[in-house]
């Protein structure tokens, strides 16, 4: 599915209304009746009930008016709060504002904090509030008068449905603008919008609804958009498949290089989580000193000790026998647990540069590459980074905050700029591709903040990858399966108590769920 930015879904809006021929007051009258659908299914009967509908100037505004008509029209107790000056309400907004004054719904026009004790009476009476006040067209801060309204919303616990995006989040990046609403409810008009699924504000929507405005499917399909949220179907449609006379070696192999003294954990659920995903054959290049404790923690997955000195990290002199593997797998991945030393960085470094399979880098083979990030140009095979914020900071040197404040267009730009796919990982993970495409995943739950959760998503990545679907499309598939994974072992086990084992076991049932299966 489609996510746009705002200007994007102006000129969506634009096309249908000047090209296509649909009035806008058609567009607005469409939405309108489907947000007081989406509040009658969720509170029921609306007669009596006591509702206030706060409209600002522009066209969420106006979708606010025409909401306020209908609920009034259905029997509901309606106040409207007009928070604009009048001369300023726009077309389609001041023909439904006449409309509400002529068939006498009680409306107050707001222009200073007089009017904060009467409103604050209204909303503990409310059963049902309507944010109908700056939609997409907010620029700046929400202003002192804005702020108090939206405190007072806020301060009263009670049901609100925001249309288009909660009043005072930045549509393109999801930052809130000084204050915004809590919704119970956002109705995202046609197609949602980036800031309501990421950064800070994306916490306060509540459940998204998507709104079907009567926006033609070819218009919205034609649009070049380069962000997207992934959907169950369209991961049914790339999961492998495999054949009933097919072998191990078909389903493809995978090498991880990983894990030290005090790590192998991060080994052991990284090499687990590939070869619960489907990976045909699996083998842990592990520090050598290691090699019996992993033996014994490991059944299915084959061990390949590695050079160490003794001294339960990798060192540097692996590299010679790990050139004769690399030509015997699929994929490598590399990186959990590993450690951080200069030995550990000349093995990532020469991966990096030397490796004809694609590579997935996670955890301490991201920290190796902060050193030398530019090396990433050198690569001769395609590269997956699986940064956390922290570690992306590291790679980018940016502040954790400059990253969180605007995630898409800085995983867009150095999926760009390094030529590979990046998954951000964070409660709702974002994976960056190389031709600009961003995908925003929306599986998982806060139960997977646990340690070796990211290890877990390692595995699932080069696995997929093995099996033959592309660097993207195995970090987008992976992502979603992995959260996928994570919500089933919450419905189980509760989010509170959830370790990353968990996950790893209830991988085959989420592949289950999206087809991943055997042609008979």
């Amino acid at each position: 599915m489609k996510v746009v930015t705002s200007s994007e879904m102006r000129q969506i809006d634009t096309y249908t209304i000047e090209q296509i021929g649909i009035p806008g007051i058609i567009l607005m009258e469409n939405a309108a009746i489907r947000i007081v659908q989406i509040i009658a299914n969720d509170i029921g009967n609306l007669v009596s009930k006591n509702i206030v509908v706060f409209a600002g100037k522009g066209n969420n505004g106006g979708d606010a008016l025409a909401v306020s008509r209908h609920l009034y029209n259905l029997g509901a107790n309606v106040l409207v709060v007009l928070v604009a000056e009048k001369d300023l309400i726009k077309e389609e907004a001041k023909i439904n504002l006449n409309i509400v004054k002529n068939i006498g719904i009680k409306f107050v026009l707001v222009n200073d904090e007089s009017y904060n004790k009467e409103i604050e009476a209204s909303l503990y009476l409310a059963d049902v509030i309507v944010d109908g006040l700056l939609g997409i067209g907010i620029k700046g801060e929400v202003n002192n008068l804005l702020s108090g309204i939206i405190n007072l919303i806020n301060k009263v616990g009670k049901y609100v449905i925001s249309i288009d995006i909660p009043s005072g989040i930045n549509g393109d990046t999801g930052k809130v603008c000084g204050k915004c609403i809590i919704a119970s409810k956002t109705a995202a008009l046609g197609l949602p919008k980036i800031g309501v699924l990421v950064g800070e504000g994306a916490k306060f929507t509540g459940e998204i609804e998507i709104v079907d405005i009567g926006i033609p499917n070819h218009v919205i399909q034609e649009q070049d958009v380069s962000v997207h949220i992934i959907t169950r179907e369209e991961i049914m449609h790339v999961m492998p498949i495999h054949l009933p006379f097919s072998h191990k070696g078909d389903h493809g192999k995978v090498l991880v290089i990983a894990g030290s003294t005090g790590l192998t954990g991060a080994a052991t659920l990284t090499s687990r989580a590939a070869i619960r995903s489907g990976a045909g054959l699996v083998t842990l290049g592990i520090p050598s000193s290691l090699n019996a404790i992993m033996e014994a923690k490991l059944t299915e997955i084959m061990t390949l000790p590695l050079a160490d000195d003794g001294r339960g990290y990798l060192s540097a002199k692996c590299i010679e026998h790990l050139e004769s593997w690399i030509e015997k797998c699929s994929v490598v991945a590399i990186g959990p647990g590993l450690g951080c030393n200069e030995e550990i960085t000349k093995v990532v470094s020469w991966l990096v540069e030397h490796s004809t399979k694609p590579l997935v880098i996670d955890a301490d083979g991201i920290n190796s590459l902060s050193e030398n990030i530019d090396i990433l140009n050198k690569a001769r095979s395609p590269i997956v980074l699986t940064p956390h914020l922290g570690e992306m900071s590291k790679l980018t040197n940016l502040s954790i905050e400059t990253i969180h404040q605007d995630k898409v267009s800085i995983i867009k730009e150095y999926s760009e700029k390094w030529n590979c796919t990046i998954v951000l990982k964070d409660w709702r993970t974002l994976v960056g591709a190389p031709n600009g495409k961003v995908i925003i995943n929306t599986t998982g739950n806060a139960g997977m903040a646990t340690g070796g959760s990211g290890d877990v998503l390692t595995g699932i990545i080069a696995s997929f990858v093995a099996q033959g679907l592309s660097p993207e499309w195995a970090a987008i598939s992976a992502v979603y399966i992995h959260g996928k994974a994570g919500d089933l072992s919450a419905g189980e086990k509760g989010q509170i108590g959830m370790i990353a084992g968990d996950i790893v076991e209830n991988i085959p049932h989420a592949l289950k769920e999206v087809g991943g299966r055997i042609l008979s």
